[in-house]
């Protein structure tokens, strides 16, 4: 039987969902798990890696469990007393042995989650990034509509990746904002059919400085057509980037 898990974690102590030598990973901490409970190793596959630090509310993974007596509805259950606190399985099911939680993901949507203030809130920086000031919503939203359709993202790409095309669609680029302990809160949300390395990091510190003015549209189509990185704002942090959503081709996307 082909499992399906959808998983949420606080990335901030993993090195990423990717098994390493000399780092703890979710992967790792999934696995391992499954033996604890099932008496049995197997490889579980993500929709994708997330990078250390970022965090996830809707990643999808799926494992072979020839032989396992529990229903997939009860495996959350089963494996989560067996997982440290900071990783959860919130819904299990089962799919056909032709289902790949990562080649038959159709599209993604990640969050990026900003603050505005002039000093740090404790109670937001475990998950979102602080900046200092941010245009009105409006120009957010209108230097956002910048990034859809389909670019070339080389640009947006961390050096080392080995992808074969850097070529990925954007759906969407939507922000919102709202208001908690006296702070400013603004959401990007980005919805497209894979992610780069690094990839949505990067396109919020353009937004960002696009949206301030310290960047010109210009600069952005020139980066999507030469692929030069330099021509970009920084990459943010990943603990402000939160995995949202993986939508598959029946829309099935828990």
């Amino acid at each position: 039987m082909r499992y399906v898990l959808k998983i949420a974690y606080d990335g901030t102590r993993f090195a990423g969902w990717q098994c390493q030598k000399n780092a703890v990973s979710v992967q790792e901490e999934l696995e391992n798990a499954i033996q604890s409970a099932l008496g049995k190793r197997v490889r579980v596959t993500a929709s994708g890696r997330t990078d250390a630090g970022v965090h996830a509310a809707g990643q999808v993974c799926h494992f072979d469990g020839d032989g396992f007596t529990v229903p997939p509805e009860k495996m959350p259950d089963c494996l989560n007393r067996f997982l440290p606190s900071d990783i959860r399985i919130l819904e299990g099911w089962s799919a056909e042995k032709d289902f790949d939680s990562n080649r038959s993901a159709k599209r993604k949507t990640y969050c990026y989650s900003l603050y505005v203030s002039p000093r740090e809130m404790p109670l937001k920086e475990r998950y979102a990034v602080r900046v200092d000031a941010l245009p009105p919503l409006e120009i957010l939203q209108k230097k956002a509509k910048l990034f859809e359709g389909e670019h070339d993202f080389k640009a947006f790409c961390a050096s080392g990746s080995s992808v074969k095309t850097t070529v990925r669609t954007v759906y969407s680029v939507r922000v919102e904002e709202g208001e908690s302990f006296d702070c400013r809160d603004v959401k990007i949300f980005v919805t497209g059919n894979g992610f780069l390395y690094n990839m949505v990091r990067t396109m919020t510190g353009e937004l960002i400085d696009l949206a301030l003015g310290k960047r010109t549209e210009e600069s952005l189509f020139l980066a999507f057509q030469t692929g030069e990185r330099n021509l970009l704002g920084k990459t943010m942090p990943a603990k402000g980037l939160t995995l949202l959503q993986v939508n598959y081709e029946d829309n099935k996307t828990e």
